[in-house]
């Protein structure tokens, strides 16, 4: 049995190198492009030689796709105008070329404050290059499970996706913990409650609400099958967005806030949602809480 190796733990590359095959991955403006911000050095900032996102061609299983990886360790996978030109590029190549799907290896906090307006319209182009390559029918999956999470621009980003796969200690959310303690004070949202913030951002409660589709293991190979299979899935049905399906989209959110929006604890929701043994949900591993979610009220 080979070794697991955590999704959290790796970097952005080593997830390239790993979740597919050996030697297929082909990267787009590779280092010796030395592609850099060109804000960052004039606030004294250090900058990456692929400016924290690394994108390029690979098989998955045998079936090419595009792909882009984020790097949590460079300014927590922050989206600036040269990142958020990567990933429009290579949307958009995608669709040129006509490739099956696009998975985007989604860590990140956001815009690069950094980087300001540049920052905030780059994720918008990276939104519009995201919906113009579904509408196009070439599948957008998002894997969420590093450490930094999916936040801010990205999180909507990811939630633009055809699917969402995400391991328990993945997060994704519009606003971060901390900015949510910083706008409203910690009697709102205390970020130093590490048990609260999973319950609200983590795997499970994104699961539990419809924001995810997959949950899986914190393992790179675990990552690697629910991809195969959402990859597999897609390209044997209809992926163009459609007015019927915005519009169930739109009547899940509403009929999620009529039901759930006065409860202020993720425990009171999955109470509400007939989960068995509700309280105890963090505790589950992955495959039993999966049971326990199939369970729910209207699964």
């Amino acid at each position: 049995m080979s070794r697991a190796i955590s999704y959290q733990e790796a970097t952005a590359r080593e997830r390239l190198q790993h979740l597919f095959n050996p030697g297929s991955f082909e990267e787009f403006l590779p280092p010796s492009e030395r592609i850099t911000s060109p804000h960052l050095p004039q606030l004294n900032a250090p900058v990456s030689f692929d400016d924290g996102v690394a994108i390029g061609r690979a098989l998955l299983g045998g079936v090419p796709v595009y792909v882009a990886a984020q790097e949590g360790a460079f300014m927590g996978g922050a989206v600036g105008e040269v990142h958020g030109a990567k990933l429009v590029g290579l949307l958009r190549k995608a669709v040129a070329d006509k490739v099956t799907a696009v998975l985007l290896l989604v860590e990140s906090g956001g815009v690069r404050l950094h980087e300001a307006n540049a920052g905030l319209i780059a994720v918008s182009e990276v939104m519009r290059a995201l919906l113009d390559a579904r509408d196009a029918g070439v599948a957008v999956i998002a894997l969420v499970g590093g450490a930094n999470g999916a936040f801010g621009g990205m999180g909507i980003v990811t939630r633009c996706a055809n699917v969402v796969i995400m391991s328990e200690e993945g997060r994704l959310a519009m606003s971060g913990p901390e900015v949510i303690e910083t706008a409203n004070g910690v009697e709102e949202y205390d970020s130093r409650d590490r048990a609260l913030v999973w319950r609200t951002c983590g795997g499970k409660h994104r699961y539990l609400l419809g924001d995810c589709q997959r949950i899986v293991a914190d393992d790179v190979a675990a990552f690697r099958a629910a991809a195969q299979e959402a990859v597999a899935a897609l390209s044997a049905t209809q992926t163009g967005l459609t007015l019927e399906a915005l519009e169930a989209e739109q009547h899940m959110l509403a009929t999620r806030l009529d039901n759930y929006g006065e409860l202020s604890d993720p425990v009171d929701i999955w109470t509400a949602m007939q989960v068995p043994d509700a309280a105890n949900v963090p505790m589950l591993e992955v495959d039993r809480f999966i049971a326990a979610a199939s369970q729910r009220k209207g699964a």
